[in-house]
């Protein structure tokens, strides 16, 4: 059966996504390019940011083992907003940066399979096992979300929406700070949050 914690195991989780210390990461600003890395898709392809020069990007780290990715990939939300971000010719990427050892590695044939079960939509999957884009990027945890726009330079960073919790019944009331920023960015206006507070279980790097 399906790891499912309790309400109050969720509620602890939650604030502790927010108190545990961050890794010291040179995170990217607003208005500055992407870095220029190599990386395999779970397919063995190699893919680059700059690949997807002339369209919007948005990346989403993840982590299949986190309660907070578990929420909203078991809600069915994230397979929504991929597939909706797709249909308006958005490149979306999906990030692993965990560690070979951790106890959440996957390989990425095993990604694949969860990527499959879950019936996500993602353009393609990125393995960052040895964390070169996670760090260059900025990224501290599993749900970090990042918009690129069509130049490769990052126009939003940090959470998915303004509820920092793993409980399902929160994404009806929150605002998801992903789609309200690629609305805007599609409609050719600035970003209304620019940058949020990401939340979700920290990254463990190698």
């Amino acid at each position: 059966m399906p790891y499912a914690p309790t309400r109050r195991q969720l509620g602890t989780l939650a604030l502790a996504s927010l108190l545990l210390p961050q890794p010291a990461l040179a995170a990217l600003a607003i208005g500055q390019r992407a870095p220029e890395l190599s990386l395999e898709d779970v397919q063995g392809r190699s893919v680059r940011l700059s690949d997807f020069r002339g369209r919007h990007v948005v990346l989403e780290w993840n982590n299949p083992g986190c309660p907070f990715v578990r929420k909203h990939y078991g809600s069915g939300h994230m397979q929504a907003l991929q597939a909706e971000a797709r249909g308006r010719g958005v490149v979306w990427l999906t990030v692993n940066s965990t560690a070979d050892g951790s106890a959440d590695f996957m390989t990425p044939a095993q990604m694949t399979r969860w990527l499959a079960e879950q019936k996500a939509a993602p353009s393609a999957a990125l393995v960052d096992e040895s964390g070169a884009l996670g760090r260059a990027m900025g990224a501290r945890s599993a749900l970090h979300m990042f918009i690129l726009n069509p130049r490769g330079e990052l126009i939003y960073a940090g959470a998915i929406d303004s509820k920092p919790s793993a409980k399902t019944e929160d994404l009806k009331t929150a605002t998801n700070y992903v789609r309200q920023g690629l609305n805007e960015a599609l409609a050719g206006q600035p970003l209304s949050v620019a940058t949020s507070r990401p939340y979700g279980c920290p990254i463990t790097y190698r």
